[in-house]
């Protein structure tokens, strides 16, 4: 097998279905003291990149309603969210070798998001982080 170019920077997120998104956010919140966001119900973990100990960076945990159809079809129960230097160049590289790659990545306020299928159909997200959170990373 091929060796391949590191493309995952980290991970970006961590997201799963609950039965009761209140009532399960409200046990991690007592149970583990995870500071959850009462406008969204997650949090971010924040950390510093080890070889660049003044570059930040956050890794979000999120539970989502049973019934979403944001981790695609099917009855996948969670989704991770890998971070991606250059999302483009990510799925085009994919694409070629063959992996399912979603038609309609989008853009936002939050960055650039693209979604694959791994080699057993579960789908993951990749990130690549808005410019102004990189460079806000660096000081």
């Amino acid at each position: 097998m091929k060796k391949t170019k590191q493309r995952v920077t980290g991970i970006g997120g961590v997201f799963f279905k609950a039965k009761n998104t209140k009532k399960l956010q409200a046990w991690y919140k007592i149970h583990l003291g995870l500071p959850l966001d009462p406008n969204w119900g997650g949090m971010v973990f924040e950390w510093r990149d080890v070889k660049q100990p003044k570059k930040k960076g956050g890794t979000v945990w999120s539970a989502f309603e049973a019934d979403t159809e944001y981790f695609g079809p099917g009855r996948q129960t969670f989704m991770i969210n890998y971070r991606v230097a250059n999302l483009k160049q990510v799925l085009a590289a994919l694409k070629k070798e063959g992996v399912w790659v979603d038609p309609k990545p989008q853009s936002s306020e939050f960055g650039k998001f693209g979604w694959i299928k791994d080699g057993e159909g579960n789908r993951i997200e990749l990130w690549q982080p808005p410019l102004e959170k990189r460079k806000r990373a660096k000081r």
